[in-house]
């Protein structure tokens, strides 16, 4: 019988291998959009200030708000805020435009389920080539035939502020839109909504992809379908979430970053947020359960 995963409850019959992989239409043509505009209007409306906008929006959207709101409080619970706070890095990472709060919430988690299993489909595991994977990740979803029970706790089901982020996560450009025009005309509308959308899904994707293929491994986890691996070199770029091996071996923990030299700026930022006395809580390797089956290479 298939193993269960916090949110991800296993039924008698749950398999992660058996399923098909399906166009989903909508995701398809929001990424393909992005990225057709970011393709054809960046080049054309470049200017040095749109591109600072670029930098300093994804910066804060992926690291305040992907990496530590969405993925190591949201998700992971890998420390403590206040609701206010707390909603605010939700609200960052909603910015990403990758999906609403309970999106995320279920694209990760089954995810880790089925990795987390002897088996798991090819989507799951990224072992498609490299264009087969990126069509796959950022224009498909996989449908289980006997899929896990998804259960969201009820203080995030219940959340109508993430209920609202969820019911209208692609609209959330809109108010960013209208500023970024009025402040800065077409140029800042495209580089800090559509080239910084599509960088930052393929940037999430290439993670991914690599970091579930090969790479530096500091720890191994037996008898699961998937290993993490950790790219070094994308250290700074994905705010320390290129360090996915590490994260493999310590799913909660709030730091990524673990080995010396390994450079985490999310867990530099939860850092600032303890200091400033509004994150407490915080989990890490030393304090949490280690995964079964975990070793030391």
């Amino acid at each position: 019988m298939a193993i269960s995963t916090g949110r991800m409850i296993s039924q008698p019959f749950s398999d992660a291998s058996e399923g098909r992989v399906c166009w989903m239409p909508a995701k398809s043509l929001w990424v393909g959009s992005m990225t057709a505009a970011a393709v054809v209007f960046g080049p054309l409306t470049f200017s040095w200030s749109s591109f600072t906008l670029f930098v300093v929006m994804t910066g804060i959207t992926i690291c305040a708000g992907h990496s530590v709101g969405m993925h190591r409080l949201l998700i992971h619970r890998s420390f403590r805020t206040g609701k206010t706070v707390e909603r605010l890095l939700v609200y960052l990472g909603t910015l990403v435009g990758m999906a609403g709060p309970f999106g995320m919430i279920y694209a990760h988690d089954i995810r880790d389920w089925a990795q987390r299993q002897t088996t798991c489909h090819d989507l799951h595991a990224h072992r498609r080539s490299f264009f087969g994977d990126a069509w796959w990740q950022m224009h498909c979803s996989v449908v289980l035939k006997n899929p896990p029970t998804f259960v969201i706790e009820p203080e995030v089901a219940n959340d109508r502020f993430y209920q609202f982020l969820e019911r209208s996560w692609m609209a959330q450009q809109l108010p960013w839109m209208l500023l970024f025009y009025l402040l800065g005309g077409w140029s800042w509308v495209v580089w800090g909504i559509a080239v910084r959308i599509s960088v930052s899904l393929t940037g999430h994707w290439l993670v991914g992809h690599f970091a579930h293929r090969d790479g530096h491994q500091g720890w191994a986890v037996d008898n699961v379908a998937v290993q993490g691996y950790n790219i070094p070199t994308a250290a700074v770029v994905t705010f320390g979430e290129s360090f996915h091996g590490n994260h493999h071996a310590f799913p909660d923990s709030a730091r990524l970053g673990l080995e010396a030299g390994q450079v985490d700026l999310g867990w530099n930022f939860i850092q600032f947020l303890v200091w400033l006395g509004v994150a407490s809580e915080v989990k890490l390797p030393e304090n949490t359960t280690h995964r079964e089956g975990l070793r030391r290479l």
